[in-house]
């Protein structure tokens, strides 16, 4: 019976041309599910040193990467102080702290392509692929939040809130749309004989 509904519901979403939606329906309740479950459990998921010590690793590493491009690439005039603070020439600081690791992106992109539909011989690397795509997304982040602190410091809340933090969802969507694009929906080809 259920295996009926199942059916019949495939078959209207093909006649409709439905999928698009119901690819976005679902990548949309997976990431709203995610986000919900991961500020309710927080405080609970704190309690493990592995996520604790995963967060400090992490956000020592966007520290170290940013700090690098910010000196050699972009040569900024920077100072540091523990934990992981890059001072620059006008008094304005940015902090790197388990909150900016983006670990909760990681766990995001692995939960996500986790429950998507799609073949899993390309899960197993992708995942691993969304996880580089999004620490180099947090370092170029970061970078843009240490130009806004030294030449326009007053916008620096403005664009880490509404801006830069935004940022890491339209990556996903991006990750999630080549996905889509490119596996999920791969047509096979027949061999023509």
């Amino acid at each position: 019976m259920l295996r009926t509904y199942y059916k019949t519901a495939e078959d209207f979403i093909r006649k409709h041309r439905l999928q698009a939606f119901v690819d976005v329906l679902i990548f949309s309740i997976i990431t709203y599910v995610f986000h919900k479950l991961w500020w309710n459990f927080y405080a609970w998921l704190e309690s493990f040193n592995f996520i604790i010590g995963s967060a400090d690793w992490l956000a020592r590493q966007v520290y170290l990467s940013s700090l690098w491009f910010n000196k050699n690439i972009l040569w900024l005039v920077v100072t540091t102080s523990e934990p992981n603070t890059m001072w620059f020439s006008n008094g304005s600081h940015v902090t790197i702290d388990e909150g900016c690791s983006g670990l909760k992106q990681f766990y995001q992109i692995l939960m996500l392509f986790l429950l998507f539909p799609g073949p899993w011989k390309h899960k197993l690397w992708y995942i691993p692929f969304g996880f580089f795509v999004m620490f180099l997304a947090n370092i170029f982040r970061i970078v843009c939040l240490s130009l806004i602190a030294l030449w326009i410091p007053q916008h620096w809340d403005f664009a880490h809130e509404w801006v830069l933090r935004p940022f890491f969802y339209v990556i996903i969507f991006l990750l999630w749309v080549l996905w889509v694009e490119k596996f999920r929906r791969r047509k096979k080809v027949e061999p023509v004989l």
